[in-house]
């Protein structure tokens, strides 16, 4: 049987993760404007969303419905510099996991055409 993602990573480096990358994000001027609400509350519901995401438990569903990921990003303007800036802070934060080259680049993989799907308007 094939491990997720999520068993490969384990909890304790989606938590590392999830800060990381928006410790870059809150500092990032091309997006920070667009993560306005309760800094903790957006890193919990990523955790959330990312167990999910990568293959482990429904906890975002079960607290917050389906992720509708694009349905929820609507009402924030995203283009293309969004999302490289997006993917920038991801890559960032993910060659800071002390895991295999493998996971890295797979998670990449995965976080490319999810965040290209968020697009929402033209720059």
């Amino acid at each position: 049987m094939n491990k997720s993602l999520f068993d490969e990573l384990g909890e304790e480096n989606i938590k590392v993760l999830v800060n990381r990358f928006y410790d870059l994000v809150f500092n990032d001027e091309r997006i920070a404007h667009l993560f306005k609400t309760d800094k903790a509350l957006i890193k919990e519901k990523q955790r959330l969303f990312l167990t999910q995401f990568l293959g482990g438990p429904s906890l975002y569903s079960e607290v917050y419905g389906h992720p509708k990921l694009r349905a929820r990003h609507l009402p924030h303007p995203i283009g293309i510099k969004e999302a490289e800036a997006w993917l920038s802070c991801m890559s960032q934060a993910i060659a800071t996991l002390a895991v295999g080259q493998h996971i890295k680049d797979e998670l990449i993989k995965r976080f490319v055409p999810t965040a290209m799907f968020m697009v929402n308007k033209e720059n």
